[in-house]
């Protein structure tokens, strides 16, 4: 059986960076409130560039990293809820940019866990042999999608895109047990609506649309903490692996008090877990492929390392990738 191994990452963030102090002038908040809720400091925000922007980029340094050829990609998966457009996808327009003329290209949406549900994907495609070279993207416009007015969510999103690049192995390591969970029972928590329903047979059309982002932020802590806690437990126990086995948990970068508390309910160390969310806020998809190709680039990881990759976003939507890193 092939196993599906990660030979390259890459990440793209926006120059402009807005600081805790920045949103304090547009909206009632304050750099304390913010930090003592959340433990963001700042986060990226596009000038101009769209979510197929971030991505290309994102991509491209991780086929550099990989060494290897867009024109040797089988696959392209963009994990976004802020594409460009409903179509083309933005993994179409990043086929495009790149020049992989072989890969097939879709987007995937799966919010906040869009990176870990792709990921889990593309392995599945490498496994059962369909697939040999298989690029995955995270990445997300967020700013375009916020009410500048709401201080619970405004102060919490930036932008950005991480990729990577999944090859399959005939050894047995990289990607070691994977886990996906949906519970669309609780999907008020956090939703970003998309078109209204309108045409000439609708009697009453929605005037008080609006496309932002809104969320209930007790409940998303809520679940947040008790799934990481779950999927750690889960994805270790298919791999046949203990809490002691695993080096780093990048977990998705959404609150540090979400973090801290599923450290502790996981009765994992704190120091365990790679944190980068001071200075990028919550990118959604992106924010483990940033995280990843960050403790990449400062050669934080070896040979042989266990790391754990769990997600959690609107849906509800959960998931954990347990991998070697080689």
């Amino acid at each position: 059986m092939k196993h599906a191994t990660i030979i390259g990452t890459g990440r793209c963030l926006p120059e402009q960076v807005m600081t805790n102090d920045d949103l304090a002038n547009i909206v009632e908040t304050s750099d304390e409130w913010i930090t003592s809720r959340t433990g963001i400091k700042q986060r990226r925000i596009s000038t101009g560039e769209n979510t197929s922007d971030l991505a290309y980029k994102a991509g491209l340094r991780a086929l550099e990293r990989a060494g290897l050829e867009a024109e040797a990609l089988d696959l392209i998966i963009c994990a976004t809820i802020t594409p460009d457009s409903f179509m083309p996808s933005v993994a179409c327009m990043v086929q495009e940019r790149l020049g992989a003329k072989r890969a097939a290209a879709f987007d995937l949406s799966a919010a906040c866990t869009g990176l870990v549900f792709a990921m889990t994907v593309a392995t599945s495609f490498i496994e059962n042999g369909m697939f040999q070279n298989i690029l995955v993207i995270g990445a997300e416009t967020l700013s375009k999608a916020m009410d500048w007015t709401d201080r619970g969510t405004c102060v919490l999103f930036g932008d950005g895109a991480g990729a990577v690049v999944l090859q399959a192995s005939e050894q047995k390591q990289g990607i070691l047990s994977m886990h996906m969970v949906s519970d669309g029972s609780k999907q008020d928590y956090l939703c970003l609506p998309a078109l209204p329903v309108s045409n000439p047979f609708v009697e009453k059309r929605d005037k008080e649309f609006t496309p932002y982002i809104s969320m209930k932020g007790q409940e998303v802590f809520k679940f947040a903490v008790r799934t990481i806690s779950d999927l750690i437990k889960n994805v270790l126990a298919k791999a046949e692996l203990q809490v002691e086995d695993v080096k780093y948990v990048v977990a998705h970068q959404a609150n540090y008090r979400i973090i801290e508390q599923a450290a502790k309910f996981a009765g994992i160390p704190l120091d365990k877990f790679f944190i980068n969310l001071d200075r990028y806020g919550n990118t959604s998809a992106a924010t483990i492929g940033i995280a990843l190709d960050e403790m990449n680039e400062k050669e934080m990881l070896k040979p042989g390392d266990k790391l754990i990759l769990v997600g959690f976003g609107g849906g509800m939507t959960s998931g954990a990738v347990l991998l070697e890193w080689n």
